[in-house]
C-alpha cells in the first residue's frame, strides 16, 4: 500500500484519502488497534501516523518487555512520546539469555526463537487477554483487532516481502476477527525520523549516539557498525543498560556455549562478538549461571 504525504505545519501526514479503506472501515466498526511498540524509531513514527486517523480509545499499546538486553528507558520513552493511551507490558517465561543457556546456541536469522517467543507470543496473548475484557465490558466490537507492526520494506528483503495487511487466520479464533497491519511498511528510515521531529519529538537517545536499531542492545540481526557501537555505549555509557555487565554476559555465553552470535560468513568466517566490536574483556573474568537471576534482570518498566 503506497500513501501519499503532504506537508502540513506539524509533521508529514498521510492523506486521509491515502487511508486504505479496509482501515477505514475497521476504524468505523470500533475495531481496536494495538500498537506493537517496542520503543524503537518505527514504532515511534508508525504511532504518530496511526493517531491522525484512529481514536484514541480505540488504541492500545503493547510492549514486549525483553528485560535485561533491551536498552534502558525503552517504557518511559513510550510513555512520553505517546498520548496516554492504554499501555500493555508483558513479558515471556524466561530471558533471552535464559532461553540461548538451555539451548546451548544463540537464535539465528533462520531461527528467531527470541522475536516468536519474547515478543510476538507475549504480545499476541496480551490482545487475547484485552478482547476478554472488552467482551466482559459488553463492547460490541470485542473481538475485532487490528495488530499494527513497525515493519518496513526498506530494512530488508524479506521484510519487503511481507504483505502489509492480512486477515490472521491463526488469530481469528473464539469469534474475534484479526488483521495484522503494518501502516508504515513503505516508508522509508528518513521519513520515519521526518516524522518524529516534526512531530516535535525525538527517538530514543540511543540513535544519536551511533545506533540504527533499536530493542536487544545486541541483536542477532544487527550491521557491525551497532554491535561495535553498542559494545562502545555498553562500557563508557553503562547508565543506558538495563545491566551494565550485558556485553561481559553475551561475550560469556559464547564461550560457555562454544557458539558465536552471528552467523559466520563467507569472507571472514566464523568471528566472537569481541572479534567483530574488538572491545575484549578480561579471560579471567567469568559470568556464572548465579548471574542470571531474577534480581539482575531488573528493566526499565
Amino acid at each position: 500500500m503506497h500513501f501519499i504525504f503532504y506537508r502540513t505545519a506539524g509533521m508529514p501526514t498521510a492523506s486521509p484519502l491515502a487511508l486504505p479503506p479496509q482501515i477505514e472501515d475497521l476504524i468505523s466498526r470500533g475495531a481496536l488497534f494495538a500498537v506493537n511498540h517496542s520503543g524503537g524509531k518505527d514504532s515511534q513514527a508508525m504511532y504518530l501516523y496511526l493517531r491522525q486517523f484512529v481514536p484514541a480509545d480505540q488504541i492500545v499499546h503493547i510492549h514486549a518487555n525483553l528485560g535485561v538486553v533491551e536498552w534502558a528507558g525503552a517504557v518511559e520513552h513510550i510513555k512520553a512520546t505517546t498520548a496516554g493511551e492504554p499501555l500493555r507490558v508483558c513479558s515471556a517465561r524466561r530471558t533471552l539469555l535464559e532461553m540461548i543457556e538451555e539451548r546451548g546456541m544463540f537464535p539465528s536469522p533462520t531461527r528467531r526463537q527470541c522475536t516468536s517467543d519474547l515478543k510476538r507470543g507475549p504480545i499476541e496473548r496480551t490482545i487475547r487477554k484485552i478482547t476478554r475484557e472488552r467482551q466482559a465490558l459488553g463492547l460490541e466490537a470485542w473481538g475485532l483487532v487490528v495488530n499494527c507492526m513497525g515493519m518496513r520494506a526498506q530494512e530488508s528483503p524479506k521484510r519487503a516481502k511481507l504483505k502489509p495487511f492480512q486477515y490472521s487466520v491463526r488469530n481469528s479464533k473464539a469469534n474475534r476477527e484479526w488483521y495484522d497491519w503494518l501502516p508504515i511498511h513503505d516508508w522509508t528510515e528518513k521519513q520515519v525520523f521526518e516524522a518524529i521531529a516534526q512531530a516535535g519529538q525525538q527517538p530514543h537517545v540511543v540513535y544519536s549516539l551511533g545506533m540504527r536499531r533499536f530493542s536487544c542492545v545486541f541483536c542477532i540481526l544487527a550491521s557491525e557498525a551497532d554491535l561495535k557501537t553498542a559494545a562502545r555505549l555498553a562500557t563508557e555509557r553503562p547508565e543506558l543498560l538495563n545491566d551494565p555487565h550485558l556485553y561481559r554476559k553475551y561475550v560469556h555465553l559464547e564461550r560457555s556455549t562454544g557458539q558465536v552470535m552471528l552467523m559466520p560468513d563467507k569472507k571472514r568466517g566464523r568471528r566472537t562478538l569481541e572479534d567483530i566490536t574488538g572491545v575484549y574483556i578480561d579471560p579471567a573474568r567469568t559470568i556464572t549461571k548465579a548471574s542470571f537471576t531474577p534480581d539482575m534482570q531488573t528493566s526499565a518498566a
